[in-house]
């Protein structure tokens, strides 16, 4: 409808500036055109052939558009200054209806570039932007028109034909900012503000996590990142896969509905202990090793530590993994000297039930050694005997050591006041 109206009042007024509005909504038809039909297949599901989704789509058609636009200014411009350079000036027929048609273009313009660009917001849409963009153009352009026949009708015909050239410098920078915006997505440059966004994200999971690469893109109105991070080389797969996910919750947080990948990666930590932990974890059936001591004897680094394996394997069979375990820490950590394993069968899950036992005699011994009754005190009977489990609120700017030494001292009175209770475990918390 605004096609045939600008263009039919603008070839019976002579008006070069309505023709060149007719021109630059007839590329708006063909843009919008275009906006239908990639939304429509920007909107689909990723599918084997299209793993990331179908999000590209929409930047293909604002491109499309942007050649559209970018063809229409360079023959707006060519009429306009073959008018303004030409042999006399052309006449205009500037009459009040003439100015009342562009009165409502501009209402119809106004209209559209606000449906558009509150729809282009709420879904985040690349193309609805697009459209909205060209329909601004077409406000200003319009506007310059009306401004242009205004002056024609007063006397300066050359008025319409500047109006027209103006219509053909905002085109072509619409052309312009649409080009280099959707390149940028199509090439896959990193959207600066979104990197930024995600690497403070990040930063915020503290010193435990480290960022190591950060690759980022944008397509379809959504964010994707390739993230590598390293973590404690002797830490557990369970935490190493709870560090991915906490990357991936602060990425959500600050970029939401961004498709977020993290590779976890050792970190190279220098600690004779972590290293020690990390080569003796890398040998087949070690489950665990704990009590590690390093000593100095004679300018010695002499290591020994007890080692834990699957109960049914022979003894021959632990044998062989200790000798292996004892080779990859003195090959992964050279200033050892020597390795001595203390080998223990693994520890498998028994049955256990709760418990009534007096807790008079334990309760008094937690308030002796701290001051107050404990916050928990639970007992279970389990195959090897009673076990009291305990919890004590201490000083949380009490130094760990500390805090240890309290638990040790009371699940050493606790053995040696209730004999029949064969273990004790003291969790301590502020």
């Amino acid at each position: 409808m605004l096609v045939g109206l600008k263009l039919g009042v603008g070839l019976s007024a002579n008006s070069l500036g309505l023709v060149s509005e007719a021109i630059h909504s007839g590329t708006d038809l063909v843009a919008a055109l275009l906006t239908f039909f990639a939304i429509g297949v920007a909107g689909r599901p990723a599918d084997p052939s299209h793993q990331y989704g179908h999000g590209k789509a929409e930047h293909l058609a604002a491109l499309a558009e942007a050649a559209f636009l970018a063809g229409a200014s360079v023959f707006i411009a060519y009429q306009a200054l073959g008018r303004l350079f030409g042999e006399g000036a052309e006449t205009v027929d500037a009459t009040w209806w003439v100015l009342v048609v562009v009165v409502a273009v501009i209402a119809l313009d106004a209209s559209r570039a606000l449906v558009s660009w509150r729809t282009s917001r709420r879904y985040a849409s690349a193309a609805l932007a697009s459209n909205a963009l060209h329909f601004a153009g077409d406000l200003a352009g319009s506007t310059a028109v009306l401004v242009g026949l205004l002056f024609a009708r007063a006397g300066y015909p050359n008025g319409d034909s500047v109006a027209a050239l103006f219509v053909a410098v905002l085109v072509l920078a619409a052309a312009t900012r649409l080009i280099r915006g959707n390149v940028d997505v199509l090439m896959d440059r990193a959207p600066a503000g979104a990197e930024a966004a995600a690497r403070a994200a990040i930063a915020k999971l503290g010193p435990s996590v480290e960022l190591r690469r950060l690759r980022m893109r944008h397509a379809g109105g959504r964010q994707f990142a390739d993230v590598v991070i390293g973590v404690s080389p002797v830490a557990a797969v369970g935490q190493g896969h709870a560090a991915a996910d906490a990357v991936e919750e602060a990425l959500e947080r600050a970029l939401p509905g961004s498709d977020v990948v993290v590779h976890v990666e050792p970190t190279e930590d220098t600690g004779l202990q972590e290293r020690i932990h990390a080569a003796a974890l890398a040998v087949s059936d070690v489950r665990e090793i704990h009590n590690l001591r390093i000593v100095a004897v004679g300018g010695r680094q002499e290591l020994s530590l007890h080692l834990k394996l699957p109960g049914d394997l022979t003894l021959e069979a632990a044998h062989d993994v200790a000798e292996e375990l004892e080779r990859a820490i003195r090959e992964a950590v050279p200033e050892v000297d020597s390795v001595q394993t203390h080998l223990e069968p693994l520890t498998e899950p028994s049955e256990a039930r709760v418990a009534n036992f007096d807790s008079a005699v334990v309760e008094r011994i937690v308030r002796e050694v701290t001051g107050q009754r404990p916050r928990e005190l639970r007992f279970l009977r389990t195959d090897e005997g009673l076990v009291a489990l305990l919890t004590l609120g201490l000083d949380g700017r009490s130094r760990l050591e500390d805090a240890h030494a309290r638990a040790s001292e009371i699940e050493e009175l606790v053995r040696r006041e209730q004999p029949e209770i064969v273990d004790v475990i003291v969790h301590t918390e502020p």
